[in-house]
């Protein structure tokens, strides 16, 4: 019932596009904007040509809807549009997009794919050409995360902790951590690299949503 719910505030939101034509993706464009694709079938068994276009460092987040390269749909993050049989969420977390699904009428969903010349298509490309890499550089991302987040926790919790009410009432913690700020800047760095990287192939949410 709260997804339901969820879903329709979501809709609600949505507006109609202009008809504006899809600009091509250029491999400059990685620092301005996500692009993904899918393809679904319509009630005629014909295959339409679906696209999202994310853009960074704009005011208010938000995504554009192309069918068949033309602009049908807009609407702020996080966002629900209207397909065949079933619709495509849209949402962003602490690294960008988390979430870019198709979600079909029997609850079945799949990702949408980056275009092949942007940062996340190329991710996507070493993960399928060269699964071992791809794996190992997982592997090290999620621990280079659960690092920051261990040594970055204690010394977040020491200042929470000498708020008056919780110090009275709980007492205060001593972090048993202490880092230079040029130290702690590379953690959070690390972190940041780390938690991109993850981000790129919508993978560790979880984990994600933590830092």
């Amino acid at each position: 019932m709260f997804r339901f719910n969820r879903r329709n505030r979501r809709l609600k939101k949505v507006k109609k596009g202009d008809g504006h034509t899809l600009k091509k993706y250029k491999f400059w464009h990685i620092f301005t904007r996500s692009l993904f694709h899918i393809e679904i079938k319509n009630d005629k068994n014909e295959v339409l040509n679906y696209a999202v276009n994310y853009k960074y460092f704009v005011e208010e987040p938000r995504a554009d809807l192309y069918r068949e390269g033309r602009h049908i749909a807009s609407s702020t993050l996080p966002a629900t549009f209207p397909v065949e049989n079933g619709v495509i969420e849209v949402a962003e977390g602490n690294y960008g997009i988390n979430r870019m699904h198709y979600v079909a009428d029997e609850k079945e969903e799949c990702p949408l794919t980056p275009d092949k010349r942007s940062i996340r298509g190329l991710r996507l490309r070493l993960d399928q050409h060269f699964p071992r890499i791809s794996k190992l550089i997982g592997v090290i991302s999620v621990i280079t995360l659960l690092a920051a987040l261990i040594l970055e926790l204690p010394q977040l919790i020491e200042p929470i902790s000498e708020i008056p009410w919780i110090s009275e009432n709980v007492g205060t913690f001593i972090s048993p951590i202490e880092f230079s700020v040029w130290e702690n800047i590379a953690i959070t760095g690390l972190g940041a690299l780390a938690g991109s990287e993850r981000a790129l192939l919508l993978r560790n949410k979880r984990l994600l949503a933590m830092l």
